[in-house]
């Protein structure tokens, strides 16, 4: 037994959290995933684990060898991409994240198309409102809505995007309507945790980025939850327009602030600085930036 079949299989039990989970997902015995482990550790003569019948924790050897094990197998990974992608279509599991509001919609469907397109990828997407650590979680890319200020990451951007503020009617009558961003300050708004900026939200003001410190006493992790707050009269919500298009159609909610709207705002699909991209992430890059560009956007910028 070679030592990187080893290695990766130490990997894949402290991902699962188990040995059971890591079984599962290899598709081999409990027995020979903890053989593999228990080879490792006499190969490298330490401990790399404690094992209870309740949990599993890493040593501090342990913890060592795991970032850096990950950081060899990855660079395995991709020398072994860079051959198979002069010698055919790309292959591999590509594990993804993207937000709900896209996953559950057209992005979604773009997805579903590139799976459809490429037999030989395993894809593996999570849909999760909240900013996942690629590196650290092990995605190979992601889908968001930002303003794209980190430079750790390469982005190509999808759409552009748009942010408003809304409220219903009865509550924006009882409190008065914001003139100016400042007026948010004392009004009460509904916050989501997801964003970077919680309590600072951003605005144009004079062609300058202008912030405005909020406050209120309901916080949601999810825009589609914002807007039931919004819904509920619980307070002004910044949330994408796309997921009160609907509501201000029908008169029950409405935008203010719109000139002050913040532009540059987008969506992104990101990986992490590489030496060498991998074929299945470039080929899932190159075929979602080829779709959006092809396919009806009015429906999820809303301009």
């Amino acid at each position: 037994m070679d030592t990187l079949t080893r290695m990766r299989t130490f990997v894949e039990v402290v991902d699962a959290g188990g040995f059971s989970a890591a079984a599962r997902k290899m598709g081999r015995s409990k027995a020979l995933i903890s053989k593999y482990v228990k080879e490792l550790e006499d190969e490298l003569g330490a401990r790399l684990m404690n094992r209870t019948t309740r949990r599993l924790s890493l040593t501090e050897l342990g913890q060592a060898y795991y970032r850096d094990a990950g950081e060899i197998l990855q660079r395995v990974d991709d020398l072994q991409d860079m051959v198979r992608d002069r010698h055919g279509e790309p292959t591999g599991l590509l594990r993804v994240a993207c937000p709900r509001t896209f996953g559950d919609g057209m992005l979604g469907r773009a997805m579903m198309e590139f799976a459809v397109a490429h037999p030989a990828i395993k894809l593996d997407l999570r849909l999760d409102d909240r900013f996942v650590d690629l590196v650290d979680e092990g995605f190979d890319c992601a889908v968001r809505i930002t303003e794209m200020q980190d430079s750790s990451l390469i982005a190509r951007k999808l759409l552009d995007y748009r942010f408003v503020i809304a409220a219903r009617n009865d509550i924006i009558a009882e409190h008065g309507r914001p003139e100016h961003p400042n007026d948010l300050s004392d009004l009460p708004c509904i916050i989501d945790s997801n964003l970077r900026s919680r309590f600072s939200w951003r605005f144009n003001v004079d062609g300058a980025k202008h912030t405005v410190q909020v406050r209120g006493r309901v916080e949601v992790n999810s825009p589609m939850a914002v807007r039931l707050a919004i819904l509920s009269g619980l307070g002004f919500g910044s949330v994408p327009y796309v997921m009160v298009r609907d509501d201000v159609a029908a008169g029950t909610v409405d935008l203010v602030l719109e000139p002050f709207e913040s532009v540059g705002a987008g969506v992104y699909v990101v990986y992490p600085h590489r030496r060498h991209l991998s074929a299945k992430v470039r080929s899932f890059v190159d075929f979602m930036v080829d779709w959006t560009a092809k396919a009806d956007m009015n429906n999820c910028d809303g301009r």
